[in-house]
This record gives structure tokens, C-alpha cells and sequence, in this order.
């Protein structure tokens, strides 16, 4: 009988742990109606401290505006609104956002990626080759990519760098939905060559095999790009 038992302790302590992996994998899950942020508050947690529910409004679940094209005037030709919890306070906890992203003609959202956070992704007008590429497995970095038209659905797993461009000569607009709250970007070309301070030119120019001075114009270009 003590055996059965300690097995059934054992089992339950396994699915216990299995069950933490799930929950600190992503966003801490709600243990209320909600929790608006109060970005009043001083206190630094994980996340945001709850706001007094007394203190609520409609508002801290409502922003608007998306349905106006963005300005994809720049070198990129593309423009991404991001609906988080720093637009919208009452997503807090919630594990969701989502975002507007508009191509100019020929226009590029670049290799990035979010670490926080899987993306889904819904083309609305237009027509995008996006595609990611996996971890490294092996000496491997696969890349899988697809032509999307309006209606088309992609997934973009979380922590994988990946892309959207608009390879026709009309605009392009698509919706993505991401599972967190706050995702992160990280746009890989800024990080690497416009990082303050600047990565070593010596470390950049072994890892991808060229001339110090190309990785040295190429930081230039970058630190006058984000500084005019």
C-alpha cells in the first residue's frame, strides 16, 4: 500500500514539474478577472503591478486607430504599430498582443525576432514572401518560407528569426497576434551593427568572414541612420 502510494506522490510531483515548465515558459497566468497595469507605480515586478480595481476605467482595455495606414515613408518602406500592454494597460497578464504592419511597395519588415513571444500572422491587402529560420540544428539553419495573399495565415515559432516583405508594386497590410503581453524585438541587423556601445569590428568581422572595414562602414552607417 506505501508503494502505491509513494508512486502516486511521485506521479503527481512529475506532472507538477511538467506543468511549471508550461506556466514559466510564457506570461504568468491571471489569478483574477485581470490586472491593469499601473505604470504609476514605482514598484518593479516581472510584468506590471496591478492597478486598485476601484481605480479601473473602460479605457485601460481600449485603444483605436487601427484602421489607418501607417507611415512606411523610411529606407525599410514598412511601419509596425504594436498593440501591448504599453498601449493598452489592461492586457497585463493576459498573455496576448497584437500589431498593424504596412509595406510600401518592395517594403520589408527585416530579420527579427520576438523572445517572448509566437506570432500569428493574417494578410489583409497585398501579397508578402515571409519565412523563418530555425535554431541550429546540426550545422543547419533551415529556412522555410511561403508566398502569402490576402485571407493567407502564417506562424512564426517564438525566439526564431524571421522576416515579412512586399515583393509586388502595390501596398501590402497584414495583422499579427503574439502570446504575450510584451513580446520584445530584436531587429537583428540593429543589434549586431548598431549596438551602443559597438561590438568589437574584430569580433564582427571573424563571425561573418570579411574585411574590418566593411563591418566598419557598415557600423557607421548604422549610428548616422539612428542619429539624424
Amino acid at each position: 500500500m506505501t508503494a502505491k502510494i509513494l508512486m502516486v506522490i511521485a506521479a503527481l510531483l512529475a506532472l507538477q514539474l511538467a506543468t511549471s515548465r508550461v506556466v514559466w515558459a510564457s506570461d504568468p497566468s491571471p489569478l483574477q478577472d485581470f490586472c491593469v497595469a499601473d505604470n504609476n507605480s514605482k514598484v518593479f515586478v516581472n510584468g506590471f503591478v496591478c492597478k486598485s480595481m476601484d481605480d479601473v476605467k473602460a479605457k485601460d482595455f481600449f485603444t483605436y486607430g487601427l484602421d489607418k495606414p501607417g507611415n512606411t515613408i523610411n529606407k525599410l518602406g514598412s511601419n509596425v504599430r504594436a498593440v501591448n500592454v504599453n498601449t493598452i494597460p489592461g492586457l497585463n497578464t493576459l498573455g496576448i498582443s497584437m500589431a498593424r504592419i504596412d509595406f510600401a511597395p518592395r517594403g520589408l519588415n527585416p530579420p527579427h525576432t520576438h523572445p517572448r513571444a509566437t506570432e500569428i500572422l493574417t494578410v489583409l491587402e497585398g501579397e508578402l514572401y515571409v519565412g523563418f529560420v530555425t535554431s541550429n540544428i546540426g550545422q543547419t539553419n533551415r529556412l522555410f518560407t511561403k508566398i502569402l495573399k490576402k485571407g493567407d495565415v502564417f506562424v512564426f515559432p517564438q525566439g526564431l528569426v524571421h522576416f515579412q516583405f512586399n515583393r509586388g508594386h502595390t501596398r501590402a497590410t497584414a495583422i499579427a497576434a503574439l502570446s504575450s503581453q510584451n513580446p520584445g524585438t530584436i531587429t537583428i541587423a540593429n543589434a549586431i551593427f548598431g549596438s551602443k556601445p559597438s561590438i568589437s569590428d574584430e569580433v564582427l568581422a571573424k563571425a561573418f568572414q570579411v574585411d574590418r572595414k566593411i563591418v566598419d562602414r557598415l557600423q557607421a552607417q548604422f549610428w548616422m541612420d539612428n542619429n539624424n
